[in-house]
């Protein structure tokens, strides 16, 4: 009785170790298909707000120099104007920099 313990015993420690010492890869299981329906959803979000952030930039800075060009002396709309700008810039430069990072986190994970 002690020796079917003990062989027991073994081969689940041995299961375990084969299970567990290779990578899922190696199996060519893959992905889940949910999770490869989320990062593919992810993806499309991404591309998607860095095509619509260029011309949005470019409408908000064109909007700020106008309103610089035809506030006719009115300091408020001078200062309503360069701060459009600048915001502007500044949120195109953030979504720049975050897809930079992604891209490079990417890299390196995948």
């Amino acid at each position: 009785m002690k020796k079917k313990k003990t062989l027991i015993f073994f081969i689940i420690i041995l299961f375990f170790i084969f299970v567990f010492s290779f990578n899922s890869s190696s199996f060519a299981w893959g992905d889940p298909e949910i999770v490869s329906k989320i990062n593919s959803a992810f993806e499309n979000i991404k591309d998607w707000i860095i095509k619509i952030s260029t011309p949005a930039a470019a409408v908000a800075v064109g909007t700020g120099v106008f309103m610089k060009k035809f506030s006719f002396g009115d300091e408020e709309k001078i200062r309503t104007g360069k701060k459009l700008i600048k915001g502007a810039l500044f949120s195109y430069g953030f979504i720049l920099a975050i897809d930079l990072i992604l891209s490079a986190i990417k890299s390196l994970i995948g």
